[in-house]
């Protein structure tokens, strides 16, 4: 079975979103890896484009982590960011950089296994080549992303690591319930990075290997953050790790998402059907009426 997600070319057109969806499809259709949720086939008639993906039936990290009867564990915590991380050094061997990891865009398979989706802002790279645009969704934003914004700096462009630094703050949000720095879409590049100067403060009971894995991942300088798996498998948290039986999902997580019912809030999928202005089940009709009114 397969997941389908269908986009209106004349909405995607009216908010200038239509070069996004043709990068996100383009690279999506050069990639193949256990930790994404991986794109098959995409296609498209008159009104909309169509992608077909993995079908992911354990819900978002976030749907999760809201959920007021959920915990993570760090021995959960760690095998997410190992996972993550394969699909993060998967991506970096492509030269591209995801740029919105984030607990919205981590789908769980039935089992709990962390896969990575969402590439609409996704960039690739030439060699020697380095990003420059501010993207991403602030409260997971590298600081060098923040200061190629700010003249000041002098930071002329920003790499791989940004990714890694978001993967940080994912994992600490995930243990915690919330995120370690009050960034929220309002702050301001320059008030972001003044926050990002203040101290992180780790709850006592945090083991010292995860201590030491966040703040490996959470280091402010990107020459000295943890960013690419070689490094990640050097952290005391994850030198135990067998990494291809994670590759090849034989760590069995300690967290399963429910199976008795849908793992997303029904609210929210009320709402999204309630303003669609052109839902699937009546395209055949409205097309049908178009071609007519074209040969009239």
């Amino acid at each position: 079975m397969y997941a389908m997600k269908y986009v209106h070319k004349n909405e995607c057109a009216e908010r200038g979103a239509l070069k996004n969806v043709a990068r996100e499809v383009e690279i999506l259709s050069k990639l193949e890896h256990p930790c994404l949720v991986n794109l098959w086939f995409s296609f498209q008639d008159e009104e909309d484009l169509f992608m077909v993906s993995d079908l992911l039936l354990g819900g978002d990290l976030r749907y999760h982590i809201q959920q007021e009867q959920v915990a993570f564990g760090e021995e959960s915590v760690v095998l997410f960011v190992a996972e993550i991380a394969l699909a993060l050094d998967y991506l970096q061997t492509n030269r591209i950089i995801h740029r919105d990891i984030k607990p919205d865009n981590i789908l769980l398979d039935e089992e709990g296994h962390a896969h990575v989706t969402d590439f609409n802002i996704a960039t690739v790279l030439e060699d020697g080549q380095l990003a420059t645009s501010m993207s991403g969704t602030k409260p997971y934003i590298a600081p060098e992303i923040y200061m190629c914004s700010c003249e000041e700096y002098g930071v002329l462009g920003y790499g791989f690591a940004v990714d890694w630094w978001s993967l940080g703050i994912l994992a600490w949000e995930t243990l915690a319930m919330e995120r370690p720095y009050p960034l929220h879409s309002t702050t301001s590049n320059r008030e972001a990075l003044r926050i990002l100067q203040d101290e992180r403060s780790m709850p006592s009971h945090w083991s010292p290997s995860i201590r030491d894995l966040l703040d490996r991942l959470l280091t402010l300088a990107p020459s000295a953050r943890v960013s690419c798996l070689k490094e990640l498998k050097q952290v005391s948290a994850m030198r135990d790790l067998d990494f291809d039986k994670v590759l090849n999902k034989q760590i069995k997580p300690r967290f399963t998402p429910p199976k008795d019912h849908l793992n997303c809030d029904p609210t929210f999928e009320l709402e999204e059907m309630i303003i669609e202005t052109k839902p699937l089940h009546k395209k055949k009709k409205r097309l049908a009426k178009q071609r007519s009114v074209a040969f009239t």
